[in-house]
């Protein structure tokens, strides 16, 4: 199989996130909002870096349940912070907790996250490879940001647009 450039072929959870998961169409809130979550700890970091803790995440964040995670509280978020196995950085862990309230909001406004991301555009398979932002990505992330989101490095479109 031929791999991106950016793919590290030694690392097996890299190719398997490459060959399983990456540009593959994925609609359901909870894969969108897991990867909302990991993306928001990516910023300044490398996606792998991220990846290699996924599992000690999904651990520390409940299994990535939106409703759990948009009502931590003080002590949890000090538990976070103080978890070892994950990225500590507790900026990123309460912007991760009200991005959840945001996303948990979105979802009911809109009946899923991803009718909310089809307002942005025609529904359309977007083809796009080695880019890192674009119009439409932009407008999505202005948007999330407009509604309280912070640490988009990178919006969804990597996850429900095929590459």
């Amino acid at each position: 199989m031929k791999r991106c450039f950016w793919c590290n072929e030694k690392n097996p959870l890299y190719v398997k996130y490459h060959d399983e998961e990456w540009g593959k169409a994925r609609f359901d809130d909870d894969y969108l909002f897991e990867m909302l979550l990991l993306e928001s700890f990516q910023a300044g970091l490398s996606w792998e870096c991220v990846l290699n803790k996924r599992e000690s995440f999904r651990q520390a964040f409940d299994g990535f349940d939106k409703s759990r995670v948009a009502s931590y509280g003080e002590e949890k978020i000090l538990y976070l912070r103080d978890n070892k196995d994950i990225i500590r950085n507790e900026r990123k862990i309460r912007a991760s907790v009200r991005n959840a309230q945001i996303f948990t909001d979105i979802v009911g406004e809109y009946g899923s996250f991803y009718n909310y991301l089809r307002l942005f555009w025609d529904g359309k398979t977007v083809y796009e490879n080695d880019k890192t932002t674009s119009s439409l990505s932009d407008s999505i992330s202005a948007d999330l940001k407009k509604r309280g989101m912070s640490f988009r490095r990178r919006p969804m479109r990597q996850y429900f647009f095929k590459k």
